[in-house]
């Protein structure tokens, strides 16, 4: 099916996805995708923060060998690498992908100067989040992502699945009916890994550089881009 078919019929069908279950509909949007797309066709791009940790265990109980690519700009945490070396060697069978940017950091400072996240954060997320994902996505019909409602105003419009115009596919997000206090009540309960970071006021982790801790640990995109209006990386804007 094309994009816009495929996104169509989910319209028309959407009542598939009732959130009445457990999981709030994601294991059925889940099972969907898997059923729906060829393995090669779909990819979940991960973060490794706590919503990546409860999508990771809900995707390897639907498909043991799926595909997660991990979008490495050389300035993440060392706890993220620390979580993500923990996650592979639990869920040995899924296939993790480190993307690295074309340009090295080296090579980026050469081009557009040094610490280009503090001067112009968006051009820096372009080159090392943004372009990097558009070419994992090309061969891909669609893409899973940890998006949910309560994060911010810009995604409280989030469905299961969106029709992407930025990168031409389809997006899929089982968690957006999740609230904050559903994802870590998951994460205790199997006894999930999970980034450290996450104990000492950091909700939301990306970058080393752009990302600090939150005050009383509320808001999930709180923290990111500090003391700017910044809230989005620029993955999930139009």
């Amino acid at each position: 099916m094309t994009t816009a078919v495929t996104y169509q019929y989910w319209k028309s069908n959407s009542e598939a996805f009732s959130c009445d279950d457990q999981t709030k509909g994601a294991r059925k949007v889940l099972e969907w995708a898997y059923h729906h797309y060829p393995s090669e066709k779909l990819v979940y791009a991960s973060s490794f923060g706590a919503e990546a940790i409860v999508l990771i265990d809900l995707i390897y109980e639907v498909q043991h060998d799926a595909h997660i690519v991990f979008l490495d700009t050389g300035l993440h945490f060392p706890e993220t690498y620390e979580v993500i070396d923990k996650i592979e060697t639990r869920f040995h069978s899924l296939k993790i992908e480190r993307i690295v940017p074309k340009l090295s950091l080296d090579e980026q400072t050469k081009e557009y100067g040094s610490v280009l996240w503090n001067r112009d954060s968006s051009r820096c997320c372009q080159i090392r989040k943004v372009i990097p994902l558009q070419e994992a996505l090309n061969t891909k019909e669609a893409w899973i992502s940890g998006l949910r409602k309560e994060q911010s105003p810009l995604r409280a419009d989030t469905e299961f699945i969106n029709k992407d115009e930025k990168f031409k596919n389809i997006k899929i997000c089982p968690l957006i009916h999740w609230t904050w206090e559903d994802v870590w009540m998951y994460i205790k309960e199997r006894d999930l890994p999970y980034n450290r970071l996450h104990d000492q006021q950091y909700p939301s982790i990306g970058c080393l550089p752009c990302t600090k801790p939150a005050a009383g640990n509320k808001d999930s995109r709180e923290g990111r881009w500090s003391g700017s209006s910044k809230t989005e990386c620029g993955l999930h804007t139009r």
